[in-house]
């Protein structure tokens, strides 16, 4: 059930309350922004994620300001949205775009035990790519030091979605003028070989077929 923070108040009926629907949107999404304040100012940080369970793993460079203050406990925000279409109608006030979010509140704690870190590391690698993480070099005992790995509980959550048609005022609908969905959709392109690949190593196929879809 929704916690007073995060029950949607406006537009409620585009709510969403369920986890497996906030686990589809998470493991579908490719960034998260996260929120949190720095001496009572706010900030918002971009960065990648992934998922296991009911947890969030985000990480960064040990000597950011983020991931100082995140480690000690600091309430987060972290938000993800997928965009799927602009909803152009008769009204330019009725504009609107099909979209899916998600919003989860908590505490970040600091991922230090060595193989819960590496574990982590190799799930935010295979969130963005999956099969990368076995056909790339591991990260040496210097880079695992200058990253740090938190964990954020996903307990406290909600969902907003909107899918569907145009919705006009009904004066609206004689206007003269197209009103429709345009979709949208994340399209990887041809992957381009570095300019010092070895030309007998060949494009895998997780490269080839890229896809945010799950």
């Amino acid at each position: 059930m929704p916690s007073g923070r995060t029950r949607l108040v406006r537009e409620a009926e585009r709510a969403v309350y369920d986890r497996d629907t906030v686990y589809r949107i998470l493991d579908e999404g490719f960034l998260c922004h996260v929120g949190f304040a720095v001496d009572g100012q706010p900030f918002v940080i971009p960065t990648s994620y992934g998922r296991k369970e009911a947890s969030l793993y985000i990480h960064g460079s040990a000597a950011s300001r983020m991931l100082r203050q995140l480690k000690e406990s600091v309430p987060v925000c972290i938000t993800v949205t997928l965009l799927d279409g602009l909803v152009l109608a008769r009204s330019i006030f009725n504009h609107s775009m099909n979209y899916r979010s998600v919003v989860v509140l908590g505490k970040a704690t600091l991922v230090d035990e060595p193989a819960e870190k590496l574990a982590a590391l190799r799930l935010l690698s295979e969130h963005i790519l999956p099969g990368r993480w076995e056909d790339s070099r591991q990260p040496n005992e210097r880079e695992l030091k200058a990253t740090s790995v938190l964990r954020v509980p996903i307990e406290e959550f909600s969902a907003k979605v909107r899918v569907g048609p145009v919705v006009d005022d009904e004066e609206d609908y004689s206007f003269p003028t197209w009103a429709g969905v345009v979709p949208l959709e994340m399209v990887a392109g041809a992957p381009i070989s570095d300019a010092r690949l070895d030309a007998a190593c060949k494009v895998p196929e997780y490269a080839r077929n890229y896809s945010r879809r799950r």
